[in-house]
């Protein structure tokens, strides 16, 4: 079958890896999981991020976003960082990677981790041995409330609300990705990542002290 959506540019197998952060219940069955991955040796990869640990206890799942033209690779010296023919972003190839940490002070997303043990920068490869066969990575396999999701574009239609959004704005930067975002509205354009609604940036004042006497 040949997916005729706009989408078909983001999709493994004619599918679709998709991230709803709003959905995250904190259960940490991705990170367990994440180590069950075929082709991460036992190690987690995924990011379970605290959104505000002072006041809530929410968390938000991070996976790669599989960069349509990634900065982790941009940046790396040895040249060890790959992109397949599919679109996703791979680790380090061990016998170039030199641990320099480039990638990982360069990623927006704050993905890449380096690992002193095999002196490697080791990231989320979206399962690449199950989502390149049509299986679901093992973080999307045993989500219980579905905020990391695979399936076709036909199916989150039909299954879920929101839509589905594939850019994210870092400033005056235009991200395009492979992993999707679940918005209200995708015609509303890129995500900003510093902006907010009422105009106030968290650089302009990083440790609150506006307005204090």
């Amino acid at each position: 079958m040949t997916v005729t959506s706009p989408l078909s540019a983001h999709l493994v197998s004619d599918q679709v890896f998709v991230i709803d952060q709003s959905r995250c219940i904190g259960c940490e069955a991705c990170v367990q999981a994440c180590e069950e991955c075929g082709t991460h040796r036992g190690t987690s990869l995924i990011h379970l991020e605290f959104v505000d640990r002072t006041t809530s206890t929410q968390t938000a799942p991070q996976v790669c976003m599989h960069c349509q033209d990634p900065t982790c690779a941009e940046v790396c010296p040895a040249d060890a960082i790959k992109q397949n023919e599919d679109g996703v972003v791979q680790s380090s190839l061990k016998p170039r990677c030199i641990g320099c940490s480039n990638c990982v002070l360069a990623c927006p997303f704050g993905v890449p981790k380096y690992f002193a043990l095999p002196d490697q920068m080791m990231k989320c490869d979206m399962c690449y041995d199950r989502s390149s066969a049509g299986l679901k990575p093992m973080c999307a396999s045993v989500c219980p409330s579905q905020a990391l999701w695979f399936g076709t574009p036909e199916e989150f239609a039909a299954t879920r609300r929101g839509e589905l959004l594939f850019e994210f704005r870092f400033g005056n930067q235009v991200v395009p990705t492979k992993v999707a975002t679940v918005v209200d509205r995708a015609d509303d354009g890129p995500l900003d990542v510093l902006g907010d609604p009422g105009g106030f940036r968290w650089q302009d004042d990083p440790f609150g002290l506006a307005g204090v006497v």
